[in-house]
């Protein structure tokens, strides 16, 4: 019932925000989309992933199976029209899909269509009539990444009716003790703990770092900050800071490159700045900032930065701060983080620090562009990887 209220209320969206148009009308073409591109003499190995985020927490265990198993078929499906578009052409997969909405009728439809040999879902994935009939056609399903809290629906007083569902996984691959022992209470021990599989792709992805030109005169024998994945709350503590100190160079990896936030932006720093896509060995040569107007390159970027500042912390919650640590620098940001446990473990072991206003932000800039070699960030993410080999295993055994 709450699923077709929800779903309704995204058709009603849909008639006037961008974002809910984007998923209704990729959702009502999806089983359209799997019919034709979906081999029935095949069964797939299906991943589903609401966004980006959980695509990169899901691709490691993705592309462990296509090495190991070329042989077998994998459907990728979002939920977020953002994860679609930027991983439809994703080579890892068979099929890159919309999830259709989880309507008993469609569900079923979906089912019918892909025949999956397993379901994997990822982090905090739970669609109530999807597990109910997968566990009803005997389809192994399985949780990775998962994490819960006191504060989930599961637990709560009316959370029965939800928590059932978690008995629908044929297991539960958690990214930490208090999440197994919280499930513990509630008898529910199909559950390992065994880590985040983005540990494992942030080492793989800065073995694999573009060599940027552009950034390596840009940073060349300065203090450098880099900014990624901001919002204009985080543009606003930056740009303060780029105007009182001459000596420090920024990089700003917008979360968005509209023309409305790049032009937001131009007036944040009263346009002192040098586009990425104009950027030539001329203009670099005197620019203390530079705006990345383009997209998947943020990961190569942080190579370069004495700094890295994430943004998201002054709104929903940070963005991802594993693919900057993993270079070993210091990680800055907002106080948004409580629900991101690599935040926490990057702050306990002085890898990262997050602000609350313009203050804290000052204070913390000049005491890590002054001292900012620890690699205690780079520490922290090579102790937590292994979690990728631990689930393929399981899985595929």
């Amino acid at each position: 019932m709450f699923e077709s209220i929800y779903f309704l209320c995204v058709r009603i969206a849909a008639l006037f925000n961008r974002k809910a148009r984007s998923l209704s009308h990729g959702e009502r073409g999806a089983l359209n989309h799997l019919k034709e591109h979906i081999r029935q003499n095949e069964r797939y190995i299906w991943f589903h992933a609401a966004s980006v985020g959980e695509f990169e927490q899901a691709r490691p265990i993705m592309e462990r199976i296509r090495q190991c198993h070329p042989e077998k078929k994998i459907l990728l499906t979002f939920f977020s029209p953002s994860g679609y578009e930027l991983r439809k052409n994703y080579s890892g997969v068979d099929v890159v899909a919309y999830l259709p909405f989880a309507t008993k009728r469609k569900v079923q439809r979906f089912l019918d269509i892909v025949h999956p040999e397993m379901a994997v879902f990822v982090k905090y994935e739970f669609w109530p009539n999807y597990l109910k009939q997968l566990h009803k056609r005997a389809i192994p399903t399985y949780l990775i990444a998962g994490i819960f809290r006191p504060s989930q629906v599961f637990f709560s007083w009316y959370g029965r009716g939800y928590r059932k569902c978690l008995t629908y996984f044929t297991h539960l691959f958690l990214q930490d003790e208090d999440s197994a022992n919280l499930l513990a209470k509630y008898e529910i021990h199909n559950s390992t703990v065994c880590g985040d599989p983005r540990f494992d792709r942030v080492v793989e992805i800065a073995q694999e770092a573009k060599h940027l030109p552009v950034l390596q005169q840009f940073a060349q024998g300065s203090l450098v900050i880099v900014a990624g994945s901001t919002w204009l709350p985080d543009e606003e503590l930056l740009a303060r800071y780029f105007q009182e100190n001459e000596d420090v160079k920024l990089v700003i990896v917008p979360h968005e490159i509209d023309k409305h936030h790049l032009h937001a932006i131009y007036h944040l720093l009263h346009g002192r700045y040098v586009r990425y896509t104009e950027a030539t060995a001329q203009n670099l040569e005197f620019a203390r900032c530079l705006v990345v107007d383009t997209i998947g390159i943020l990961s190569s970027i942080y190579r370069y930065a004495t700094v890295a500042y994430v943004g998201g912390g002054f709104g929903v919650g940070i963005h991802n701060t594993l693919e900057a640590a993993v270079y070993g620098c210091p990680v800055v940001f907002g106080p948004n983080y409580e629900k991101f446990r690599e935040a926490h473990g990057l702050i306990a072991c002085g890898g990262a620090y997050s602000v609350k206003n313009y203050k804290m932000f000052k204070s913390v800039m000049d005491g890590l562009l002054q001292d900012p070699q620890n690699n205690n960030s780079r520490r922290y993410v090579v102790e937590n990887c292994g979690a990728t080999e631990v689930i393929y295993k399981a899985i595929m055994k």
